[in-house]
């Protein structure tokens, strides 16, 4: 049997005569860049995430690099993020001018660790960006209070959390701006590349779009300099049609889940943590190798028809990009400890549980 890591063409096809009546109407229209299917998702996408607005941009990157620039947030800035993420999070920081200051993660979620925030808070602090990893909402109540006492601006990057929430509340109605990422491998993903920006400030919405269309308020009316970064039509379009199955696509994620919890609970592995009054989303399942037996086990597995990942194999303050900063390894051990023994099992809605069963025969197979 092979199991792959993501199967994209099976999604597909179980809307497929959705997609491309869409993407047919897009092209009667003409309407490739903005236009009137990227305006729909907009306004459908504010709508399911409880927000007043949405800013459709060309990817999630795109999206923090540009939330950032609406709130102000720029050069002799300094804005805090956690150690374990993909570098989109830092390096948007570092693009809108700002310094990035990485706090370590808490060991058990890999979120960031909200008892040590406070300590990286310093006069040039203006914002802090939480990431909902992996598809679970960080612990926001505590972010929010730090915020509030410290008069900072809060960023939710949710590129892996399309949909979850935190104590029933819509992670997007937790922050200032709520970013999200469109990549085809998202638990909404485009067919290309794409992202959004949700805020329920129309101030901040303007200031979003304005940036995002090359600093122009009409056509040749530029106030400041921009960026182009504008969702185009044809995945406004795709991303309406899966918008609707985005919540079944998410029980079924939480399904399998927990599938894995139950079916791994006697191996000598350690299971993902999903933190009270939260609903995850699993974009990615997460597991800990004990041992250094990481690489063998990943390879015991390939050999089985059966793909992985590692979700992130070196954690941010030591990617080179960022040796500058002059971090030791005594300075974030717990997203240290995590890169050298997380694993990403496979994990998408359409997983069956005769799938799982036999991912886990063959790790249970293997001598941990």
């Amino acid at each position: 049997m092979n199991v792959p890591f993501v199967d994209l063409k099976t999604q597909y096809l179980s809307i497929k005569d959705e997609i491309n009546s869409k993407i047919q109407q897009v092209l009667d229209s003409c309407a490739f860049i903005g236009g009137k299917f990227a305006g729909e998702f907009e306004q459908n996408f504010a709508r399911y995430c409880g927000a007043d607005h949405c800013v459709g941009v060309g990817n999630g990157t795109d999206a923090l690099h540009i939330a950032l620039r609406a709130l102000g947030i720029g050069s002799g800035d300094e804005v805090i993020t956690a150690a374990n993420s993909f570098i989109a999070t830092s390096e948007a920081i570092t693009l809108a001018g700002a310094q990035v200051v990485f706090v370590d993660i808490n060991p058990e979620t890999y979120n960031i660790n909200v008892n040590q925030i406070e300590a990286k808070i310093t006069d040039k602090t203006r914002a802090i960006i939480p990431v909902h990893l992996y598809g679970q909402p960080a612990d926001m109540d505590p972010i929010i209070d730090i915020a509030r006492k410290h008069n900072l601006k809060l960023i939710g990057d949710a590129a892996q959390a399309h949909g979850s929430t935190y104590k029933e509340k819509k992670i997007a109605q937790l922050t200032d701006i709520t970013c999200y990422s469109f990549y085809p491998g998202k638990n909404l993903g485009a067919y290309g590349d794409a992202g959004a920006i949700v805020t329920s400030s129309a101030e901040w919405a303007d200031k979003a779009r304005m940036y995002a269309n090359h600093g122009r308020s009409d056509k040749y009316a530029h106030e400041v300099e921009g960026v182009n970064s504008r969702m185009d039509g044809f995945q406004g379009a795709i991303l309406n049609v899966k918008l609707k199955h985005l919540d079944t696509w998410s029980d079924n994620r939480r399904r399998n889940a927990y599938f894995y919890n139950e079916k791994l609970k006697d191996v000598t592995i350690v299971t993902p943590t999903e933190i009270d009054d939260v609903r995850a989303v699993y974009h990615l399942y997460i597991v800990r190798i004990p041992d250094g037996k990481r690489e063998r086990l990943q390879a015991h597995l390939k050999e089985n028809g059966i793909a992985t990942g590692i979700h992130y194999p070196t954690a941010l303050p030591y990617l080179e990009a960022y040796k500058h900063l002059g971090h030791t390894e005594s300075d974030f051990p717990h997203a240290l400890k995590a890169s050298q023994e997380i694993v990403s099992l496979p994990m998408y809605p359409e997983l069956a549980e005769e799938q799982i069963d036999y991912v886990v025969e063959k790790i249970k197979s293997f001598a941990l």
